[in-house]
């Protein structure tokens, strides 16, 4: 039994090619929730009990990250790309039986959620997307401040091996700088949790599949999000976006205003926390997606 998630079964599910790993608990109508970076399903340990009283959760690891599959990158990073790790998803919810759900999804994870809505109106229901903004506007608008906050975005898409290795050489440090210089420092993370970012990095292969994840955002997921521009393809779905005051997409960017331009019908608001939503403002987060998903 996983103490974050004692309710919790966990899959090990073979799709698209791949190995993703997966928690399902709860029941109700079904509800994907998706990590970011450098984390795991794990982020939603503060959370995933509550909304398992009204949904049926499925938590995976993106591929790349925690227990899934790490597969070396392709020279043009596609099998990194947002489309293919959404199609992973499609295929993970397929094979728990639902043809329909609703997204709750973080930072990597919210941009791997905005690919499913795109390229899979049918499927995906309502989505809910934390603290990002969409990814072409926030390359096309990256100003100094930003550069130098998301320092890792221009690091992880260097040419491998040289990220590769840098991570290798100390994968705790790594989770822990990352994590520790936002707004909040290491102050909310569950000691738990940490450990299992911090057992997850240092897997084999792991540091690759994090690079070739924004290696992929930052060539060919460019190329599919301006196609949808151009075709005027936007998320048609109900979407709710919340992001955290202190953090820097609030300083950088206008989240609603940029999602309105992807986006027909889109709601959201910042809280009074950072980055990690799901950890530093769970009560508030729940009491957001309970409103808007009921």
């Amino acid at each position: 039994m996983n103490p974050l998630f004692p309710d919790f079964e966990s899959h090990l599910i073979e799709v698209n090619g791949v190995k993703i790993m997966a928690r399902k608990g709860g029941s109700g109508q079904p509800l994907l929730l998706l990590h970011g970076h450098p984390q795991t399903h794990a982020i939603w340990h503060r959370v995933a009990q509550q909304l398992a009283k009204s949904f049926t959760v499925v938590m995976t690891d993106l591929r790349g990250y925690g227990d899934s599959s790490k597969p070396q990158g392709t020279q043009d990073h596609l099998n990194y790309s947002k489309r293919v790790m959404a199609l992973d998803q499609i295929e993970v919810m397929r094979h728990f039986g639902f043809s329909e759900f609703d997204v709750l999804a973080h930072d990597r994870g919210a941009r791997v959620a905005h690919r499913l809505a795109l390229d899979h109106p049918k499927a995906v229901k309502r989505l809910v997307l934390l603290d990002i903004a969409p990814t072409l506007a926030m390359y096309e608008k990256t100003s100094n401040q930003f550069a130098r906050s998301y320092w890792h975005w221009f690091f992880l898409i260097q040419p491998a091996p040289m990220p590769e290795r840098l991570i290798e050489a100390d994968p705790a440090t790594y989770i822990r700088d990352v994590l520790g210089r936002r707004s909040a420092g290491l102050a909310p993370f569950d000691a738990r949790a940490l450990a299992e970012y911090v057992r997850c990095i240092e897997l084999p292969g792991a540091a690759h599949g994090l690079c070739e994840d924004y290696r992929a955002s930052a060539g060919i997921d460019l190329v599919h999000d301006q196609l949808d521009l151009d075709d005027k393809n936007f998320v048609e779905q109900p979407l709710l976006i919340l992001w955290g005051e202190q953090g820097v997409v609030h300083q950088c960017f206008e989240p609603l205003k940029e999602w309105s331009k992807v986006a027909v019908n889109v709601q959201g608001k910042a809280l009074p926390c950072g980055h990690y939503i799901p950890e530093e403002a769970p009560e508030l987060l729940l009491n957001q997606v309970k409103l808007f998903l009921n």
